[in-house]
């Protein structure tokens, strides 16, 4: 009888630790993986944000080469004004981004910044369009919503029509 009375709450004992550490590791794992996905999500947000900013700053060069090819004239300080902003935003993807995404930017905004100053391309440059593109697959494969590329033709180019 004393042999019961002894290891009966020593089982208990043993048993209800073993399950304290056991929901502890469990409930630290957990833990870990919801900062792990925080942290992520966090770094996505940041990433894109900085992509957006490129962007805002790309478009607004693109509108203006867009003025100049329909004849309008930009004062220097405008053009300055907007290479400015596009250099700087070009920086925020290199600090917080991949390499090919920083490097697909800089490309990007080197063609814009020689179309803005009227420098012609060199030949074998691709066209600003590409640059654009490769861009724009790379940003998308750096958030993680490359799938397949986007579809650049139109449909009926495609489909051989």
């Amino acid at each position: 009888m004393s042999v019961s009375t002894t290891v009966l709450p020593l089982a208990g004992v043993v048993l209800g630790s073993a399950g304290t550490l056991i929901g502890q590791y469990l409930s630290t794992r957990v833990e870990a993986r919801r900062a792990r996905f925080e942290q992520a999500s966090a770094e996505r947000s940041e990433r894109k944000a900085a992509l957006i900013e490129f962007l805002s700053a790309a478009q607004q060069v693109e509108l203006c080469l867009d003025r100049l090819s329909m004849g309008e004239r930009l004062d220097d300080s405008e053009m300055w004004q907007h290479l400015h902003a596009l250099w700087l935003a070009k920086k925020v993807p290199e600090l917080v981004c991949s390499p090919p995404v920083a490097q697909a930017a800089h490309d990007y905004t080197s063609a814009l910044h020689a179309l803005l100053r009227g420098h012609t391309p060199a030949e074998g440059t691709p066209p600003k369009r590409d640059l654009r593109f490769a861009f724009l697959e790379a940003a998308r494969r750096e958030l993680g919503t490359a799938n397949e590329p986007l579809r650049r033709d139109p449909l009926a180019r495609e489909l051989g029509e």
